[in-house]
């Protein structure tokens, strides 16, 4: 049973001098009324927002009934700025602190103004944990060092998660310090100071009825979530319009009857602010799945309809594994399937994460369409990805005939408060990139707030095959998270190995408590289950889908003659057997015949002289609109942009009803950007070799959908013979062969190897999705080398160990750079904001190797002159940026390696950029014309130009 109240002494009422928001108001807002309000929004949250299920496990651990949860929670949100408190924050208005000074009450040591680093949350922090433990909140047992807490302090878990309302936890406070604060933190003030800190403590325990004592802390998943409450409450009512609309009268002095007046307003000011901000609760309703999407389900989507529901009704909520081939309807299999685990969990909503920005601005409409057919009350969707805010039509939609009550005037606001820094995932609907999620489980600040947001939504991960080791160790973090705070997910994938299976799954599983190992064997194509209740997998069902095809695979043994973009390689030189005669007699058909082909490269360099060599080996089709178009990512962002619009208009899913005719001869080259989720449909797909699983999704994207035998050249028309031609270098070089040196390692050259070998045992045809999973385990296998010549054995055997020693560093170092799991926080909040000693700036990143530098491109054209473009059209914008010349300018910006760049040679960025953070970074290059008529620039020891083919480095 929860314990009673514990009595605080104070003096009789706070001083309303003792200001708490001063900037950018009319006058300065007594700190009392500031956490009044953040207390009164609490409340609103608590009801709104937050779920009946999470308010039964909040109450649950603190051994409250839910009203008395729900007060002491709203106690703790308004307790947050108590620091403000404080001789160092007071001192920031010098007029209102001369007032203070002058007060022989609020005296402060010498230096206690100056005191470096003591901010206000770190000043709460000190203070509550000295005011809990008087009020009767329990401290626990410490270790010796007394830094290090062990279970049931109470009192101290509830200061440190205040303490951290701006995104940082502190460290665990040493009790023997804790015992003389004001001797180790000056910057506390003295006993005048304590008192009032003490004064507006009682006070607000009073006002929001916070009178009984939690007999236990909350685990750390639990943690999370009140600590986005607190912080989400403190971000709603420190906006100013808010503030103003609660502005005290002069001279509110902070009586009792002040304080419970102003409680009065703000109770009905706050509940307005939530609604306007579009935080609040989407609803899965319940429907058919041809009501949700139009259409009826295929064999994957139908057998989900039929069997996922029971077992849901059975086991609760939990995880759902869809394995199956591109273009075979996952996205609507993992939406009905986010239906059905989201209206058991009683979710507030949902979000789809994706590989790639492009990926997610694709999905963005899908969803958006599904939110109207299949959901209901507040409805606010965001895109979020790091350039999503310069979409033309915005970032943030609320859809259609959302509960919100101020109609159009409140979807605006929302609109406008969710596209805020931190706020994206707060929507109940969202879309984006993989990374704002994974970004959670690093120790990075506000990291957090991306779990509370995650804590009641259906979190939908496409493509979750596609991860090298330290993305795949970011995910199996994220999903023990997931677990702990029972989110709903689904996972889909077209290649993913029983082993990566088995880990996703064990790490949902061990999040949600259990412990033991669980038997994973995905059936391809087909879907499994795992309830977060029981912890049970389900056995994978095996659905025989309605698009059985042959692959045929077709092996072509090449020399490497491909240009790496100097000028000296670009002579029109064709060898026999080299890539450049094999891409000539492969193409030749589609640019004869028409059709279609996509040409998939390593590298963007590669891809970029490939686009070069075609121009040359067909001018016809260089010539023709569309006929030839290059993709990658060291374009500028407006350029990929609008090419991947073009490509999805040119490759896409034919419009429903649209005439189906043969499409003139086009040939897309391209990076693995077109690998995932971007729907396009080509009659042919050349790659060059990759591993199995990436050469099986290019294979996807051939012949995709059905057009019929009038939809494609005579040449391609069987449309259940899609045709793969792999380029492969190492084809017949046995134990001697190895990837070309400009690949890097951009691919393990075992797994190159193990996937020439495979093709060449496999023959020509592939049987999809019959042959998928096994040949996708079998590149993998261990005994794969079982039967080789003796030399290749032992030569794979010697990648193999490279590769795995390479994988295991790379997650183990991904493991310390990730926040650590639930169950080891351990009472210790700073664990979720704090890196492990050794782990730098530079490996709080998502993507490890990925594009690190940014560079804006200046074209000179004479002295003065500069501009963004190369046709000198639009002058570079100088002062102070709107926000239109903003994404203007990072429109333009392209990434690139952050080898190419050295920061110091850049130019000079334009004076009032530096205060544009999406711009911090950035290297500015002033281009000139070269004599070839390229630009240029000397830069970091190279030559980097930039062309039609985008930026290179020489």
């Amino acid at each position: 049973m929860a314990q009673r109240e514990h009595s605080v002494v104070g003096p009789s009422r706070p001083d309303g001098r003792l200001w708490g928001k001063a900037r950018g108001l009319s006058r300065r807002y007594p700190v009392m009324c500031h956490l009044l309000d953040a207390a009164a929004a609490c409340q609103v949250l608590w009801d709104v927002v937050l779920g009946e299920q999470l308010r039964v496990r909040i109450g649950r651990a603190l051994g409250l009934p839910g009203d008395e949860a729900r007060a002491v929670v709203s106690f703790w949100a308004g307790l947050h700025d108590l620091g403000k408190i404080s001789p160092p924050f007071q001192a920031q208005v010098g007029e209102a602190f001369e007032l203070l000074c002058g007060d022989p009450l609020y005296g402060f040591a010498p230096g206690a103004v100056g005191q470096r680093g003591f901010r206000h949350e770190v000043a709460s922090h000190w203070a509550l944990a000295g005011l809990l433990a008087e009020a009767g909140y329990p401290e626990g047992r410490r270790m010796p060092d007394g830094r290090q807490l062990l279970r049931g302090a109470v009192g101290h878990q509830v200061a440190q998660l205040l303490g951290g309302h701006h995104g940082v936890f502190g460290g665990v406070l040493p009790e023997r310090e804790l015992l003389r604060a004001s001797e180790y933190q000056p910057g506390l003030g003295g006993e005048g100071w304590a008192a009032q800190r003490r004064s507006h403590f009682v006070e607000l325990r009073r006002v929001t009825g916070a009178g009984a004592v939690p007999v236990a802390g909350l685990p750390a998943e639990l943690a999370v979530v009140v600590w986005g409450l607190v912080v989400l409450s403190d971000w709603l009512v420190s906006r100013s319009e808010v503030v103003e609309s609660l502005m005290p009268p002069v001279g509110w002095g902070g009586s009792a009857a002040e304080v419970d007046e102003h409680w009065r307003r703000a109770c009905g000011v706050v509940a307005g602010a939530v609604a306007a901000a579009g935080v609040g609760r989407a609803r899965f309703a319940v429907g058919g799945f041809e009501e949700m999407f139009g259409f009826g389900p295929n064999p994957l989507q139908r057998d989900l309809v039929e069997e996922l529901p029971g077992l849901v009704e059975r086991g609760g909520p939990g995880l759902v594994l869809v394995t199956a081939p591109t273009g075979d309807g996952k996205t609507e299999a993992a939406l009905f399937a986010a239906s059905e685990l989201g209206r058991a969990a009683g979710s507030r909503g949902l979000y789809v994460a994706l590989p790639t920005m492009a990926t997610a601005d694709a999905m963005f409409p899908r969803v958006r369409r599904f939110a109207e057919s299949a959901l209901e009350g507040e409805r606010a969707l965001t895109l979020l990805h790091s350039m999503a805010w310069l979409r033309p039509a915005g970032a943030v939609s609320v859809v259609g005939g959302a509960d919100l009550s101020s109609g159009a005037l409140t979807a605006a606001e929302a609109e406008a408060w969710l596209a805020g820094r931190h706020r994206g995932l707060l929507a109940p609907l969202g879309v984006g990139t993989v990374d704002q999620v994974l970004t959670g489980v690093l120790p990075v600040r506000h990291g957090a707030m991306r779990l509370f947001g995650l804590a009641e939504k259906v979190v939908v991960v496409d493509e979750a095959h596609a991860y090298g080791p330290w993305m795949h160790q970011l995910m199996v973090r994220l999903l023990e998270w997931l677990g702990a705070l029972g989110a709903p997910v689904v996972l889909l994938s077209a290649t993913l190995t029983g082993r990566s299976a088995t880990s996703l799954v064990e790490a949902y599983r061990r999040g949600a408590g259990f412990g033991d190992e669980a038997v994973v064997e995905p059936r391809y194509p087909g879907w499994l289950y795992v309830s977060a209740a029981t912890g049970e997998v389900s056995a994978a069902r095996h659905v025989v889908g309605g698009r059985e095809r042959t692959l045929e695979v077709v092996a072509r043994p090449v020399t490497w003659d491909v240009a790496d973009g100097a000028a000296a390689d670009r002579a029109e030189v064709v060898r026999a057997g080299g890539r450049r005669e094999a891409l000539r007699e492969e193409l030749r058909l589609v640019v004869q015949e028409g059709g279609t082909a996509l040409v998939s490269c390593t590298t963007v360099a590669e891809a970029q002289q490939t686009f070069r060599d075609l121009v040359v080996a067909f001018p016809e089709l260089a010539g023709s609109e569309g006929g030839l178009r290059l993709l990658h990512s060291r374009f500028p962002a407006r350029v990929r942009q609008r090419v991947t619009e073009e490509c999805e208009a040119a490759y896409g899913k034919p419009a429903v009803g649209a005439a189906m005719s043969v499409r003139g001869a086009s040939v897309l080259v391209a990076t693995q950007v077109v690998e995932q989720s971007l729907d396009l449909d080509f009659d042919v797909v050349i790659s060059d070799l990759a591993p199995l699983a990436q050469l099986l999704q290019r294979a996807g994207r051939c012949r995709r959908h059905a057009r019929g035998a009038e939809g494609r050249p005579r040449w391609a028309a069987r449309e259940d013979r899609p045709r793969l031609v792999v380029l492969d270098p190492l084809a017949g070089q046995g134990v001697e062969g190895r990837p070309p040196a400009s690949w890097g390692r951009v691919y393990d050259a075992g797994l190159l190897k193990r996937t020439s070998l495979l093709i060449a045992r496999e023959g020509a045809g592939v049987a999809v999705p019959g042959d998928v999973q096994r040949l996708v385990d079998e590149a993998y296998a261990p005994e794969f080398v079982d039967g080789l010549e003796e030399s290749v054995a032992r030569e794979l055997a010697r990648l193999d160990g490279e590769r795995e020693a390479g994988e295991s560093a790379e997650a183990f170092l991904a493991d310390l750079a990730t926040v650590c799991s639930p169950a080891d926080v351990a009472g210790d909040l700073s664990k979720l904001s704090r890196p492990e000693k050794g782990i730098t700036e530079e490996l709080l990143v998502t993507r490890l190797g990925a594009d690190s530098g940014r560079v804006l491109c200046l074209y000179a054209h004479g002295d003065d002159e500069v501009t963004l473009d190369a046709a000198g059209s639009v002058p570079v914008p100088k002062g102070g940026l709107s926000r239109e010349d903003l994404a203007e300018v990072v429109s333009y910006v392209v990434p690139v390696p952050g080898r190419w760049l050295v920061p110091e040679e850049g130019e000079r960025a334009p004076e009032g950029w530096e205060r544009q953070a999406v711009l911090r970074g950035v290297v500015l290059l002033r281009m000139e014309r070269l004599a070839g008529g390229e630009w240029g620039c000397r830069h970091g020891g190279g030559l980097i130009t930039a062309s039609e083919v985008g930026l290179e480095r020489g």
